[in-house]
C-alpha cells in the first residue's frame, strides 16, 4: 500500500484504529523519520486522545488510559538488552492495545499475534506500507 503524504498516512491511522480490539498489538517497524510516530499519533487521535502525543523515544512508554481501548505507546529504540523489556511492564496492558515502535530490538517471538506493519520510504515523498497480517486480525485486515 503507498500513502502519498502525511494526510493518507493520518487516514489510514483512522481506519485502523476503528479496527482495534482489547488485546491487539501492532507494531511499527521502519527507519527513522519514516512516519512511524505520524502513524501512532493518527490512531491516537482517531480513538478519542486529545492532547499532544510525544513520541515516547525517551520515556518509552507512554499510556493513554483514558481510551477506549486505553492505549501504550511504546518506542523501543533505546533498548539496548531483551531483559530490559521485563522492567517495563507491558504485560500490563493486556486489556488494552500496544502500539509498538522498533519491535526488533525486542528480539523474535515476542509478539506473535501482532499486526507487523513496515513502513519505508518510496518516490516523492510518499510511504511504502506492507503487512504482516496473523490470524487474529482475519476479517479486519485490510481497513475499509
Amino acid at each position: 500500500m503507498i500513502l502519498p503524504d502525511e494526510s493518507e498516512t493520518r487516514a489510514f491511522g483512522q481506519r485502523l484504529a476503528a479496527l482495534l480490539r482489547p488485546g491487539d498489538v501492532v507494531t511499527l517497524r521502519g527507519p527513522l523519520g519514516v512516519g512511524k510516530t505520524a502513524l501512532a499519533r493518527a490512531i491516537l487521535q482517531a480513538l478519542g486522545h486529545e492532547g499532544d502525543v510525544p513520541s515516547p523515544s525517551f520515556a518509552i512508554v507512554q499510556p493513554y488510559e483514558d481510551l477506549s481501548p486505553p492505549v501504550w505507546h511504546v518506542d523501543l529504540f533505546r533498548i539496548e538488552d531483551h531483559g530490559e523489556l521485563e522492567e517495563l511492564g507491558l504485560d500490563a496492558a493486556a486489556d488494552g492495545v500496544l502500539l509498538v515502535e522498533w519491535p526488533e530490538k525486542a528480539g523474535t517471538g515476542l509478539w506473535p499475534q501482532a499486526l507487523a506493519l513496515t513502513l519505508d520510504f518510496a518516490a516523492d515523498g510518499a510511504r511504502s506500507l506492507t503487512a504482516n497480517v496473523p490470524s487474529s486480525w482475519q476479517g479486519r485486515w485490510p481497513p475499509p
